[in-house]
């Protein structure tokens, strides 16, 4: 739908050539080319299974790591779970503050880097994790995790200062394309460390350990193009008088969400994209422990590791070409269109995982159309958003944004959980995900996004190119 209401004034000449810089774009891009060592080789692949196996291997399978009373205990088997949900639980509080203050200073640069220091710091400490001290897994994910969101909510906000909103959808594809290919290549790296670690004279466990040594090395090395060229901008707002940081964060956290309130187009857009993102990353999390069982455990055979492996990769690569794929597609019939087209393939996706997954192959062509729908559905979200955020709230926003892809991202397994435990079939589980992609799409499909573009004071897309 378009809105009936004007459109605000264009933005500056001044303000305006302070942006879309290419050298300024590709050291932003090389930041999501550096995190996702972080995302793909630590959350995605090694260190979950790596802390769970050393800590089994003191406490027994599902022995007890921590009593917590009436409230039960901590297992060997829940111990990463629960390190995740605790990083989780931290950063919905600790984000949205950090965003609000970084909108009151010129500090936004430092902050991002400092947090990002501290998890790689963190990541690079998990080599020192052995069985004698498992429990400080634990404690150096969650600073990790920590570090990496805090770091991403500045990140996404820089977005709004390097680009015009007729760039936006192209630089967070190309962004989320560096993620992919630097990920991808690391992980594949580090893959062919541990399957051939007696080649090289280590056992498995010492490969793993060197491998996340190595993400934090790429994170924290290849972050520096970002730091060096990234320019700090002067705040919008300057501090009030008497007044902290800390304070302000605070306050400044309850105008935003009463901002929000008003905003109510870009908060209908918030929830909708809390319904499909929980969708997307819950298909996303569990999708390997369903081909593991449906392909191979429940047929009796053992698992093949090396099919599994095989997926991810190909995943990471196809991704890629999946987020520019979609950036064109959203220039041909814009942003909201492209990704509801995205939401309906991932409603696909779910239908024949149900009723059609049978071999191998089929594995195969699913994994392929996941692949090319995530990179796009991903960082079209982003920019959608990022053009109904009033200028000078952008660390703020995307603090909430942070969040709602984060803070939620127990509804979703917590949904297939309880299916697969009622009906003992991973295909129904994953099926039953089927609610929040109809939920998300519905709601997107009423949100007036071109009426929240407006409202929050910025221009559309073909706006900004006829100003120009």
């Amino acid at each position: 739908m378009t809105s009936r209401k004007s459109a605000p004034p264009t933005e500056s000449h001044a303000a305006a050539k302070l942006k879309n810089n290419p050298r300024e774009i590709f050291g932003w891009k090389m930041y999501d080319w550096a995190n996702s060592a972080f995302s793909t080789v630590i959350v995605g692949a090694l260190y979950g299974p790596y802390v769970t196996e050393i800590t089994q291997r003191v406490v027994g399978e599902n022995g007890v790591v921590l009593e917590l009373g009436p409230l039960g205990a901590i297992t060997a088997k829940s111990f990463f779970p629960t390190s995740v949900s605790v990083a989780v639980f931290l950063q919905v509080f600790l984000l949205p503050i950090l965003g609000s203050v970084a909108d009151y200073s010129n500090l936004k640069k430092k902050m991002m880097a400092v947090f990002c220091y501290i998890g790689v710091a963190a990541t690079c400490l998990m080599f020192f994790v052995t069985e004698q001290i498992y429990w400080l897994g634990g404690l150096l994910f969650i600073i990790a995790n920590l570090g990496f969101g805090a770091s991403v909510v500045f990140y996404n906000s820089f977005l709004n200062d390097i680009t015009t909103e007729d760039q936006r959808d192209k630089v967070s594809s190309r962004g989320f394309a560096y993620g992919y290919l630097g990920g991808g290549l690391l992980l594949g790296l580090s893959f062919v460390l541990v399957n051939s670690a007696t080649r090289f004279g280590l056992d498995t466990l010492m490969a793993v350990r060197l491998s996340l040594l190595a993400a934090g090395i790429w994170w924290g090395g290849f972050a520096i193009f970002a730091f060096v060229s990234l320019k700090s901008r002067a705040p919008e707002k300057s501090l009030p008088r008497g007044k902290s940081y800390l304070t302000v964060g605070f306050a400044e956290l309850g105008r935003t969400f009463r901002e929000l309130a008003r905003l109510r187009h870009t908060l209908r857009y918030l929830i909708g994209y809390l319904f499909y993102n929980d969708g997307i990353q819950t298909v996303i999390s569990m999708s390997s422990v369903l081909l593991a069982q449906e392909l191979f455990i429940a047929k009796g055979l053992e698992t093949d590791q090396s099919f599994l492996l095989g997926i991810f990769l190909m995943v990471q690569f196809v991704a890629i070409f999946g987020a520019l794929i979609f950036e064109r597609l959203a220039y041909l019939i814009t942003t909201k269109r492209a990704i509801l087209v995205s939401l309906v393939l991932w409603c696909g996706v779910v239908i024949y995982v149900y009723g059609f997954l049978k071999t191998t192959t089929d594995a195969w062509a699913m994994a392929a159309v996941i692949a090319i729908v995530l990179g796009g559905s991903q960082a079209l979200s982003r920019s959608l958003f990022s053009r109904m955020i009033p200028k000078g709230r952008e660390a703020s926003f995307f603090g909430l944004y942070e969040v709602s892809e984060r803070g939620t991202s127990w509804l979703g397994p917590l949904l297939f959980g309880a299916v697969v435990a009622a009906t003992n079939s991973y295909r129904q589980a994953l099926l039953s995900l089927i609610i929040l992609f109809v939920v998300g799409t519905i709601v997107l499909y009423l949100t007036d996004t071109d009426r929240a573009i407006h409202d929050a004071g910025n221009l559309l897309p073909e706006e900004v190119a006829k100003a120009e």
